[in-house]
């Protein structure tokens, strides 16, 4: 043998050997995979463990008036753990899972007594000590499912695993839904108070230690929380319900009898700032008409006419004119750079103020252009001292931006300064235009609005907000006082006066906006009507905007906008107890016919007897037509129990929500109003979670 065939020799032998030893690699992998397999990962499952994050409860969001608008409601994934040490021996397990598979047939109705039973016997077998039986369980039925046998032996020795979870829900569902918000952390969305307070209303999370088992599924080690959540803390919005629910009626049937595409009206308290109602409505595919976009806070659009109260301001404050100023606008036409403006109506010759009233669009133009053309930085200089152009920094995410360009600005034109006087060329949010005229009513003092009061943990003010004032005084007291009158005028001989109330007096001013239409401009003729104004006007309390885009049925502001102002700004003053001094002097006497109360909570009809001055007393349920005051007012303080259905027939929403829920049922709501049917009888038994229609009118 020569070399060459040793060396060849040598490396045939090294080469069997690596695909002898690559072979036997193979046939161990192979068998580690398929035979020994699911030893060797039921070892590794056992020793993986890690810690989870608990989720804490969530602070509730409730209003002004202590209604509850946002809460956390627990809910439960029911396990069970089939080799528990009370059912460790077979005869103890066998001689009840027939029971306990019944009991949870019955109890869920998704499968047969039978079906229960194999799937228990089946997970017993293959020892799961985490075996799902059902998904989002509330928690009275939890308190139920908890007596079932074997579950009845005990925390630990019944194998029954509740695993909590929170589910956010809103009492009131879509009343004020956009305000109260919402947040998808994996998106980084926030939204409302949701979003904005997220960091106090979320609470910190809990650590719990678990462990993989079979099938990837994580089961805690023991059922004690290793570091216990703190809950998290409650917000107190300045949303009152009542007016909340008032201005979405008064919007909502506005723009269905306007067929508009969305409108937005916004109700804030005139000292404080603080927003007692928003509400917004978009169109759907559907022509139903729903909460999807926040148009009042983060809309910015031209404003129209009601931004020519901003122009008199400007031209007031500096000297150029008074209220008995004449001027002429002929024939309603005004040529100004190639354009035309133009009113509705020629009115000729008119003072400022009649020109405010019947917002005369070539009057304000014809001001604006003769004293600012040769200046106009002053005029835009003045707008921003009112700090128009600034956001307001609200409380919640999404404010729009406001516009209000100056002479340097590259879309500056000969036509910006004549457009801008009369709400064109620039850009503000209902919110920010509603401020403006909200210091009016606050005798020039300019308050940002508010839209949290407080913040409390278990009781404890964390956080107090109070009212942020932007401007102490954004005119002389004397322009303000001429605009207040130029507003009531409004109300009195111009645009606004059908809008009027014989019980309290109103200001504000009407706008009609063409709106521009993409690429298609101003062309395709769709418009924005709005009203602003306060109320009472002489003493204020409220001020109010109402926005409404593209209504098809007519378009001026006074028609369209307009009647949202009078019937909410209507049934707040008829509600607001506060803005009626004549009750401390009303005294029943004698045998005197009186509203009906009705049924519901004990404490809030004493409050509102208290409120009238009128004695309280109990009293059967007979309806009575003529009480005696001298004995007091009858009404009927509702007796709950739980497992059986109230007559709440009668009741108001809340009431009624209240009465069934400690009661144990689940509401289905139609209509609005107070009840007047219920789909199950009062006095019947129910289980906890049986559903319950009730009919409101």
């Amino acid at each position: 043998m020569n070399i060459r065939t040793d060396i060849l020799l040598r490396v045939y032998l090294s080469f069997g050997l690596i695909v002898l030893i690559a072979v036997a690699v193979l046939v161990k992998l192979v068998h580690l995979q398929y035979v020994e397999g699911d030893q060797w990962r039921a070892m590794a499952d056992s020793l993986s463990t890690r810690y989870v994050d608990v989720e804490a409860v969530r602070g509730n969001i409730y209003s002004a008036d202590g209604s509850l608008l946002a809460t956390s409601v627990p809910e439960y994934d029911i396990r069970m753990d089939l080799l528990a040490p009370g059912i460790q021996e077979d005869d103890v397990f066998y001689a009840k899972v027939d029971s306990l598979a019944a009991s949870l047939s019955a109890f869920f109705k998704d499968k047969s007594s039978a079906q229960y039973a194999r799937l228990l016997k089946e997970a017993r077998a293959k020892k799961n000590r985490y075996f799902l039986i059902k998904r989002d369980v509330g928690h009275q039925q939890l308190k139920q499912i908890r007596t079932f046998p074997i579950f009845n032996l005990g925390r630990y020795k019944g194998g029954l695993i509740a695993e909590r979870k929170n589910k956010r829900i809103l009492p009131f569902t879509t009343l004020a839904a956009r305000t109260i918000g919402y947040k998808i952390p994996s998106e980084n969305v926030h939204v409302g108070l949701e979003g904005a307070y997220g960091e106090y209303i979320d609470g910190k999370s809990g650590k719990r230690l678990v462990q993989r088992i079979a099938g990837g599924v994580w089961m805690p080690v023991n059922r004690e929380i290793e570091v216990a959540p703190v809950d998290g803390s409650d917000i107190i919005a300045t949303i009152d319900v009542n007016m909340q629910d008032m201005a979405q009626r008064a919007l909502e049937k506005q723009l269905i009898a306007s067929n508009a595409d969305n409108g937005c009206v916004i109700l804030m308290e005139v000292a404080t700032g603080e927003i007692k109602a928003v509400a917004n409505f978009t169109k759907d595919t559907d022509g139903v008409y729903r909460e999807k976009f926040n148009y009042a806070i983060a809309q910015s659009a031209e404003p129209g006419s009601t931004f020519k109260l901003a122009s008199y301001l400007v031209a007031l404050e500096d000297g150029l004119i008074d209220t008995n100023t004449i001027v002429e606008t002929g024939n309603g036409t005004y040529r100004v750079h190639r354009h035309t403006i133009r009113d509705t109506h020629a009115y000729g010759t008119v003072t400022v103020k009649q020109a405010f009233e019947v917002s005369s669009n070539v009057a304000i133009t014809k001001i604006i252009n003769t004293y600012y053309r040769n200046n106009p930085a002053k005029f835009t200089k003045r707008l921003h001292a009112l700090h128009l152009n600034e956001p307001l920094g609200l409380q919640i995410p999404g404010e729009g931006n406001p516009l209000i360009k100056t002479p340097e600005a590259k879309s500056w034109s000969g036509l910006s300064l004549p457009q801008m006087a009369y709400g064109y060329e620039l850009k503000m949010t209902p919110l920010q235009m509603l401020t403006l005229y909200n210091a009016v009513a606050n005798d020039g003092k300019m308050v940002a609005p508010l839209f949290v009061k407080e913040i409390r943990h278990l009781g404890n003010t964390v956080k107090r907000f109070e009212s942020r004032v932007i401007e102490d005084r954004i005119a002389s007291e004397r322009t303000i006082r001429k605009l207040q009158a130029m507003l009531e005028g409004v109300m009195i001989e111009g645009t606004g006066k059908r809008l009027r109330n014989s019980m309290f007096t109103t200001a504000g001013k009407t706008g009609t906006a063409q709106m521009a239409d993409g690429a298609a401009g101003y062309r395709n003729r769709k418009y924005q009507s709005s009203f602003a104004g306060y109320f009472p006007a002489d003493n204020p309390k409220y001020s109010m905007i109402v926005v409404v885009q593209n209504p098809r049925n007519g378009y001026y502001g006074a028609s369209i906008a307009g009647p949202v102002f009078r019937e909410l700004a209507d049934m707040v003053y008829a509600n607001d107890l506060d803005m009626h001094d004549d009750f401390e002097q009303m005294r029943f006497v004698g045998n005197t016919e009186l509203p009906p109360t009705r049924k519901g909570s004990k404490s809030a009809t004493l409050r509102v007897f208290e409120a009238l001055g009128v004695k309280a007393t109990y009293a059967s349920t007979e309806p009575l037509q003529h009480v005696d005051t001298v004995k007091g007012i009858p009404f009927v303080d509702v007796d709950i129990k739980e497992g059986i259905v109230p007559d709440v027939r009668g009741m108001g929403l809340i009431d009624a929500l209240y009465a069934l829920e400690n009661a144990g049922c689940r509401a289905k709501v139609r209509g609005r109003g107070q009840v007047v049917a219920q789909s199950l009888p009062a006095g019947q038994r129910i289980k906890t979670g049986t559903p319950i229609q009730i009919e409101l009118e």
